[in-house]
């Protein structure tokens, strides 16, 4: 069930507490590991996000190989919650291999769905990606996958069994923010699992945007990894889900075509309205 609450119900929670595959986190911000210069910035980075699930490649790191000290090694993972991934898989079943070679692994039965034949814009094969959720639901996963911003396919992605669904704000990469809302808006409306804003966030305030349309929390990577201070922009998105969320619970003023004054109108003259230029007397 999707933890989007009413704003009369922030008050009741203050905590706010974002419930995803049966577990219950407090930070809406999950992060990727990637493209890091080096692992101590990763783990700083980790840390300054507040995040609680961390994604990643499992085709970068040699999992459960013996003596190999690496980006599994790097984290705690007593207070962090692993997600692998399946990048770099072009075809549902390679993706299913790759989710069942991570869960024997590491133990974790959650994976982050990705199927990406397209080499070159990096988007997600929607009928591979559904084709292998069906598979991995089936096979006791709890999946995540990454999509375009599709109402319809959403739907059938959580009919599959999944967890949430995880549509892109632009591909991946790319720090080209919300590209579509009225797509997102879409696949928010009537969602019955959470829905994670993920790729192609590039700044706080795009994350800041997700959230206040709805979605339940973001997951991004290259806007940190690539970023002059990552430690720095690691706690700035930090702040901007939490301003997104706040302002989503809150529930923003309506939008109006005329102006309309703050204060009071009463007692003051009305004036005249501005001649407009052409007029005929």
């Amino acid at each position: 069930m999707s933890s989007r609450l009413s704003a009369s119900s922030a008050a009741a929670e203050p905590r706010d507490p974002f419930e995803l595959g049966g577990r219950t986190f407090t930070s809406r911000l999950l992060l990727g590991t990637g493209k890091y210069h080096d692992l101590s910035v990763m783990r700083e980075a980790v840390a300054a996000s507040g995040a609680q699930i961390v994604t990643v490649a499992v085709r970068r790191v040699e999992l459960g190989a013996p003596g190999h000290h690496g980006l599994l090694e790097a984290l705690d993972w007593d207070r962090l919650h692993l997600l692998p991934n399946t990048a770099g898989c072009r075809t549902a079943a390679e993706a299913v291999r790759v989710a069942r070679l991570a869960r024997a692994a590491t133990g974790t039965d959650w994976v982050k769905l990705e199927v990406i034949p397209d080499a070159r814009h990096l988007l997600p094969d929607p009928l591979g990606t559904l084709r292998a959720a069906e598979e991995l639901c089936a096979d006791g996963f709890v999946v995540l996958p990454y999509v375009q911003a599709d109402a319809v396919l959403a739907r059938a992605l959580e009919a599959a069994g999944c967890a949430a669904v995880m549509p892109l704000a632009s591909p991946i990469g790319t720090g080209q923010g919300l590209r579509a809302p009225e797509l997102l808006r879409t696949v928010l409306d009537g969602a019955r699992v959470p829905i994670i804003v993920d790729a192609g966030l590039g700044v706080p305030s795009d994350a800041a945007q997700a959230l206040e349309l709805g979605a339940d929390a973001a997951l991004l990577n290259t806007a940190v990894a690539e970023a002059r201070d990552p430690v720095g922009m690691a706690h700035a998105f930090a702040l901007g889900v939490q301003a997104g969320r706040a302002a989503f619970l809150a529930g923003r003023m309506p939008a109006r075509i005329h102006a309309s004054p703050s204060s009071p109108t009463t007692g003051v003259p009305r004036l005249p309205d501005p001649e407009v230029p052409g007029d005929v007397a």
